[in-house]
């Protein structure tokens, strides 16, 4: 397997430049042992869930593995839930063991915890039960040995928003001791709504708690601040746009580097790129608050942290597949089953053509395999060879959103194989055809989706003629809390009977 360069965060001189990580890595956190830092971030509906990502600079990130291996209930996420499942995760290192904690908006705040960041994690555990409990973050507090837990409020599900509420914790992480208690009310502070995200510290004989508010799209991250959890807290907000280009600066977490110098990683939300993750430097003003980025404003291009030389680093994006097998920045769309994808002893991506009632639309169906959307414009590519014999089967390279679109091979009921190009606008029920259908004879084609600014697609083809340019260009489009997604499927008609395969090989994704 190769690794793709994600732009963003490359080294200039002894600089580096924002996103850090171009692409969608939604509500990311961050935790320091030893030399080396970790970040997750929500995966949603997607499965393998809190993905784990590692550095040694802050800057280079490399995606080793991911803490959740399936979503449960399994019956529940067995077809997408693009919106639901693991929201806003908090990572933690406590008692030589990682935690992490999130928010299910459905069930209530789960952990999962382990000796080291490849596991073996345990098994999901809810910790506290109810609907609209999101964002939940732990804090073992070293002074007293203490354990507590702050969360927010999804109004969609629970009828409340704005608020925190904070709990004490039993020292090992599987229950709470209390009730709770709101601890902020950003309803009685004037100009704030949508608080959200906390993530809990104890500095300076403070307790902290970083959260956003405002929304993603334009809002400000905000410190409170109290000598007790349960508070009185005050409050300041300490990074927002101001005259930048960065929409909504906010949501992230502190990381303290081993010489002491302080950083804050969060997200701005790009629209069908997701939520991208920038890199700000961190101080403390001598009234002890701590100032994000440029007094405040985001950075574009900023001093690297002291910190030890990295080989430049991104998560991976091409893969060969080895053997049949896919790299981790693969996610499936809901809880995978057995034999959706088969392995072997070459090289290429088999997948089974899953019959399915719902072909004509790409939205509904679990077994599409997907990865993130490119931040910067950029080309992905892919050969395909339709091994199905099954009149209907279908394969194909798609761009998947509220709206999707897709180009791939179909074969016909006479048996012939067809490139095929088609696309489904966000309140469609269904795919209609994008480009005229063209013999693919060999059942090959190279497929190709090039992703211009403001993820502008324009779908090619090579069925032996060279690339040919099919249909409209796409305009992708993010699901509601998800930014659009590169996605490999196979597919056949509803049925009983085995329908065959379909192989992928060199999937690529150069910049444009």
């Amino acid at each position: 397997m190769t690794t793709h360069r994600e732009p963003g965060g490359q080294p200039s001189g002894a600089t580096y430049r924002n996103p850090v990580l171009n692409a969608d890595w939604s509500d990311p956190d961050v935790v320091r042992v030893g030399d080396d830092f970790y970040l997750t971030a929500s995966s949603f509906g997607r499965v393998p869930g809190l993905p784990l990502l590692h550095s040694r600079n802050l800057v280079d990130w490399t995606l080793v593995g991911h803490a959740l291996d399936r979503l449960e209930p399994e019956e529940t996420f067995a077809a997408p839930r693009h919106d639901c499942g693991v929201w806003a995760p908090s990572i933690r290192h406590h008692d030589d063991r990682f935690w992490i904690f999130w928010g299910d908006p459905d069930q209530g705040v789960f952990q999962v915890n382990a000796p080291g960041i490849r596991g073996p994690w345990t098994r999901p555990h809810l910790v506290k039960a109810g609907r609209g409990l999101i964002d939940p973050c732990p804090l073992w507090d070293d002074e007293t040995g203490e354990a507590y837990l702050v969360h927010a409020w999804a109004k969609s599900r629970s009828g409340v928003k704005n608020r925190l509420t904070g709990h004490r914790m039993h020292p090992d992480g599987t229950s709470l001791l209390d009730e709770g208690k709101l601890i902020v009310d950003a309803d009685r502070i004037p100009g704030w709504f949508t608080l959200e995200g906390p993530k809990l510290y104890r500095h300076d004989g403070w307790f902290w708690i970083l959260a956003p508010a405002g929304g993603v799209e334009t809002g400000w991250q905000g410190a409170f601040r109290s000598r007790d959890f349960f508070g009185p807290y005050e409050e300041r907000i300490v990074l927002e746009q101001k005259d930048t280009d960065v929409n909504g600066p906010h949501q992230g977490g502190w990381v303290r580097t081993p010489s002491g110098e302080d950083w804050f990683l969060h997200f701005q939300q790009r629209g069908p790129y997701g939520r991208v993750v920038h890199l700000q430097p961190m101080r403390w003003d001598e009234e002890g608050w701590p100032v994000l980025g440029d007094e405040g404003a985001p950075v574009t291009e900023h001093r690297r942290p002291a910190l030890p030389a990295q080989v430049p680093a991104a998560p991976a994006a091409d893969d060969d597949f080895p053997g049949g097998r896919f790299g981790r920045q693969w996610q499936w769309t809901a809880n995978p089953q057995d034999g959706w994808a088969t392995q072997h002893s070459g090289d290429g991506l088999r997948l089974t053509c899953v019959r399915t009632a719902d072909a004509h639309d790409l939205r509904r169906l679990p077994n599409v395999l997907t990865q993130r959307l490119p931040g910067l414009p950029s080309a992905a590519e892919v050969e395909l060879r339709l091994d199905s014999e099954e009149p209907g089967a279908r394969a194909g390279l798609a761009v998947l959103g509220d709206a999707f679109s897709w180009i791939g091979l179909q074969r016909g009921a006479d048996g012939t194989v067809h490139l095929v190009h088609r696309f489904a606008e966000g309140v469609a029920e269904r795919e209609r055809d994008a480009g005229h259908p063209r013999p693919a004879p060999d059942g090959r084609a190279r497929l190709r989706i090039e992703i211009g600014a403001g993820a502008r697609c324009r779908f090619l083809a090579d069925t032996g003629d060279g690339f040919r340019p099919s249909g409209p260009v796409f305009a992708a489009t993010p699901w509601r809390w998800v930014g659009a997604l590169l996605g490999l499927f196979a597919l056949a008609p509803d049925g009983r009977s085995p329908a065959g395969a379909a192989t992928f090989t060199r999937f690529r994704i150069t910049a444009l």
